[in-house]
């Protein structure tokens, strides 16, 4: 197993820039931010571009490839998370295309996995959402499939804030709507890319998940989950997470990343696990951003060999 990070916390660096401080500090992986360079997501980690995929060509593809080799790092997956079931057909056209493009690009890059949402209309119900899942995604899979990319959905629910509720923004957010995407979908290269912080909040448990789907696990994040009793408190369950789910670096929050890790490693996925910086407390300073990525590599490094 590989110990990696998520380059979306980095935005104002080149890759160039994030892979020598990444070798530097004894990570292995890159999971590379791949939002049109053009611009386009403004939320939070969104809206990173570390590689061009639109311009990405056969001599840049070379390019990339050495310059992490260089380093001694690999590339575990390239990352793009929008909105994939967006109301706004023409959006939700332009970022299903994009989707595409970063296919090409891991295709070029010798990259076996890409990790984005599924998407939701959180004005929809979840039969409703699924339905758009059944027109909108088979095609986008058998894409991938044909030039030996597999898709890893990561299971965020989406749901922060008023706008997205109450349902969402990304649909693959438990186990009964993971099995409903499968059956749909039965092509095993279609699968997760696996959160535990999600559950946590959720209350699933995160290691039955490791076994019920170690064959569709094909990516892992490394965040965590504090759980605000005082916020769970005040605006109750039914709330859905808003104002009392908040997102940590690994070791920072409930996860026992010792049993997650040992789950993995039960069911043999022995491929990487890519920290996911959304810490608030580790944020705003690049020196602050750097802190919260080495300390979540000190809690996970003695599970992660």
């Amino acid at each position: 197993m590989k110990l990696g990070l998520l380059t979306a916390a980095f935005p104002d660096l080149t890759l160039e820039e994030v892979a020598d401080w990444a070798s530097a500090n004894g990570f292995e992986t890159l999971e590379i931010a791949c939002w049109p360079a053009s611009g386009g997501e403004k939320r939070r980690y969104a809206g990173v571009s570390h590689i061009d995929t639109e311009s990405l060509d056969a001599a840049g593809a070379v390019a990339i490839r050495d310059l992490l080799r260089t380093r001694g790092l690999g590339i575990s997956s390239l990352a793009y998370y929008p909105n994939h079931l967006h109301p706004d057909v023409a959006h939700r056209e332009q970022v299903n295309a994009h989707l595409g493009r970063v296919v090409d690009a891991a295709a070029l890059l010798g990259v076996d996995v890409v990790g984005t949402f599924v998407g939701a209309d959180p004005a929809r119900s979840l039969t409703e959402n699924l339905r758009s899942f059944a027109e909108v995604w088979p095609a986008m899979v058998d894409d991938a499939t044909g030039k030996g990319v597999k898709i890893a959905i990561e299971n965020c629910p989406m749901l922060f804030s008023g706008d997205e509720w109450p349902s969402g923004t990304n649909l693959a957010r438990s186990p009964q709507v993971w099995r409903e995407m499968f059956n749909v979908i039965p092509d095993k290269g279609f699968g997760l890319n696996l959160d535990p912080s999600h559950l946590v909040w959720q209350m699933i448990d995160y290691e039955r998940v490791v076994y019920d789907f170690a064959d569709r696990i094909h990516h892992v994040h490394a965040k965590d989950m504090e759980i605000d009793r005082n916020g769970l408190y005040e605006h109750g369950v039914l709330s859905a997470g808003m104002n009392w789910q908040v997102p940590r670096l690994p070791g920072l929050g409930e996860v026992r990343w010792d049993r997650f890790c040992a789950a993995l490693y039960a069911v043999g996925y022995d491929r990487w696990i890519s920290i996911e910086h959304e810490d608030r407390a580790f944020e705003g300073d690049l020196e602050l951003v750097k802190r919260g990525f080495l300390i979540a590599r000190d809690v996970l490094r003695p599970y992660v060999h």
